[in-house]
């Protein structure tokens, strides 16, 4: 057990080590027991999370506010519409200044090419931690909770057991590739052997997919690419976990228009029952959420046995809290 956390930041999957990882587990699932039988566990008394968004939230604001009151503390919400970030007021401003009248500082900033690069810079000039409630490179958070869901389902040990990343069709909006790529980073390191699949267009940062391949390589586990214009199935073969959701073809094109066009030509990569079927038995799917029904996923599987996408959503709350308590006590 590692516990050295205090004032550290966590932006990147790979700021904690696995050990690490594995110590945030602990203390999550602690902290989950305890708000199950109603204990008290006000680590954070007196403590104030600034929660900055640039994106939209409902689980992640949910579930950073939620966590923090339930660990004694304060959260709070701060629309980046509503500050002076408009008229002045850069990333050092932001870290000096939030970062002295806050405890930690955690932002929401998915715009591509400019949302991680904002927060390291904010952590630069903040004396509080910075914690990613997501970004366009990483969304940390949800991949502990994935990673604690599927060891919920699936065991602690997780070695051998194949893990599928694919991409799927969404009408709503082009979503960011942060998922997907905090997945593939987080899971070798734990065993799993690795498939993600998705249309050409539509593919990983190639630093990210090197670095995953590196963890793969170091873990001894299987990484394997599927990138054909009709891989999902392919790719779901006895599969123990499938968790499929859409990302933009960001890498491809950063034209809105353009991108819609792309991914509109692979509706056919839809979640559905078929696509379960060639999984092994008692495979879970997984979805972040919000996904879109019967487009992205079909309501029959997103609400089905093998769905553990509450359970997951669950466990926001549990692993936040655990980061949070480790860095901010």
């Amino acid at each position: 057990m590692q516990t050295n956390f205090r004032g550290r930041d966590f932006i990147g999957d790979l700021d904690f080590t696995k050990e690490e990882v594995e110590t945030v587990l602990d203390v999550a699932w602690d902290l989950k027991r305890k708000r199950a039988l109603g204990e008290p566990h006000a680590y954070l008394r007196d403590k104030v999370l600034a929660m900055l968004f640039f994106f939209s939230s409902t689980r992640t604001r949910g579930s950073f506010e939620a966590g923090m009151a339930q660990l004694g503390g304060h959260g709070a919400f701060i629309d980046s519409n509503t500050t002076q970030i408009s008229h002045g007021d850069t990333p050092v401003e932001i870290g000096e200044i939030f970062g002295r009248y806050f405890d930690g500082i955690a932002i929401r900033h998915c715009d591509y090419g400019d949302g991680n690069k904002y927060l390291n810079a904010v952590a630069k000039s903040s004396r509080a931690p910075v914690l990613n409630m997501q970004c366009d490179v990483y969304h940390p958070f949800q991949c502990l909770a994935d990673l604690m869901t599927i060891m919920e389902k699936k065991g602690r040990d997780l070695r051998k057991k194949k893990i599928v990343v694919s991409w799927a069709y969404a009408a709503s909006y082009l979503k960011p590739i942060s998922v997907p790529q905090s997945l593939i980073l987080q899971m070798p390191r734990f065993g799993m052997d690795v498939t993600i699949a998705y249309p050409p267009e539509f593919p990983r940062m190639p630093e990210i997919v090197e670095q995953a391949k590196e963890q793969a390589k170091i873990a001894g586990t299987n990484f394997e690419i599927i990138d054909s214009k009709d891989g999902m199935t392919e790719a779901c073969k006895d599969a123990d976990v499938i968790y499929a959701k859409s990302w933009g073809p960001l890498l491809t094109t950063t034209d809105k228009t353009e991108g819609k066009k792309l991914q509109d030509m692979y509706k056919n990569w839809l979640m559905d029952d078929a696509k379960l079927g060639v999984a092994k038995p008692g495979a879970i799917y997984m979805h972040p959420l919000p996904a879109d029904r019967d487009v992205e996923v079909t309501s029959k599987v997103l609400d089905g046995p093998n769905s553990v996408v509450f359970d997951e959503a669950e466990n926001r709350l549990h692993a936040q809290k655990a980061v949070m308590a480790l860095t901010m006590f």
